[in-house]
């Protein structure tokens, strides 16, 4: 399989073409997750880019971009594979006549066989970049079956055999460390870890996704925002939060924002009662720079 990325560079670069603006580390991990053909585990605070980064890869590779949302009861008929059970029996119906073995191995052919995420990325001929989103909020017993399928990129379907992945994807799985993953997934994955960006790189971010926005009111999105984000909050603003406010402030034209604009219009970063309350009190009491 050919290398996707020459370089740590041309990763970091590209990204900031597709308008994903990241530093050398991150860079550095997608070029490993490359070369070594191993999954990219990325754990952080929710609204630090994680399910982003895989979708700006993905762009940047011009490839497809297969996700796995995992949810509470997530099983294997829903990340892998089921069979199509309504075609099945219409199948059987319209050949009762017919010898069973026929319609058996008729009706466990490809024809019947619905592909779930895991499943579609092994068996894509083109290189692809499967997302598993939010693998923290399975069973233990889903994320067996998930850390089994990236072992060894194959799944094996008793009735047709086992399917091998002829191009390894690109795999990004995320976690908001809402429980802790076992150790064996931990060990067959890359590990990433995604935090806020620092004041220049969100002024950057907000430069290069609202249109309008000057460097002047950029810059003091980026003191304000850090600002909050360092109050005890029950959720932080996440970037794309951000982003949103900085948007509010265009359409408002706001140019220089005062502690009064900035109280006025909270309730775009922040969306929890006590935190708006918090921010207004911290804002109105030592100004927004």
């Amino acid at each position: 399989m050919g290398h996707r990325f020459p370089s740590i560079d041309a990763v970091r670069d590209g990204l900031a073409d597709v308008a994903y603006l990241t530093d050398d580390a991150t860079a550095g991990v997608v070029y490993l997750a490359d070369r070594l053909a191993k999954p990219v585990l990325v754990e952080g605070p929710a609204g630090t880019g994680k399910t982003q980064l895989a979708k700006s890869v993905a762009e940047l590779m011009g490839s497809r971009l297969i996700r796995l949302q995992c949810y509470e009861g997530l099983d294997e008929s829903k990340a892998l594979y089921e069979w199509n059970y309504k075609k099945q029996l219409l199948r059987i119906q319209a050949e009762r006549a017919a010898d069973w073995d026929d319609i058996e191995h008729d009706i466990f052919s490809e024809d019947f066989l619905l592909s779930r995420p895991l499943l579609e990325a092994i068996r894509s001929t083109e290189p692809v970049v499967l997302l598993i989103d939010e693998i923290d909020r399975v069973e233990v017993e889903t994320e067996a079956l998930l850390l089994e399928v990236l072992s060894d990129y194959q799944v094996s379907i008793p009735e047709l055999g086992t399917v091998t992945s002829s191009t390894v994807p690109l795999v990004f799985l995320t976690s908001n460390n809402t429980r802790e993953l076992s150790e064996a997934l931990k060990r067959r994955c890359l590990y990433l870890h995604l935090d806020y960006p620092d004041v220049e790189r969100e002024q950057r971010i907000v430069l290069s996704k609202v249109e309008g926005v000057s460097e002047h009111l950029a810059a003091e999105i980026g003191r304000i925002v850090r600002s909050l984000r360092g109050l005890d909050l029950k959720k932080p603003p996440s970037v794309s939060e951000t982003l949103d406010w900085a948007r509010t402030l265009v359409l408002l034209n706001i140019e220089t924002v005062d502690a009064e604009q900035a109280v006025d219009t909270l309730h775009i970063l922040l969306k929890y009662r006590s935190d708006i309350a918090k921010a207004t009190k911290a804002l109105s009491g030592s100004g927004v720079s």
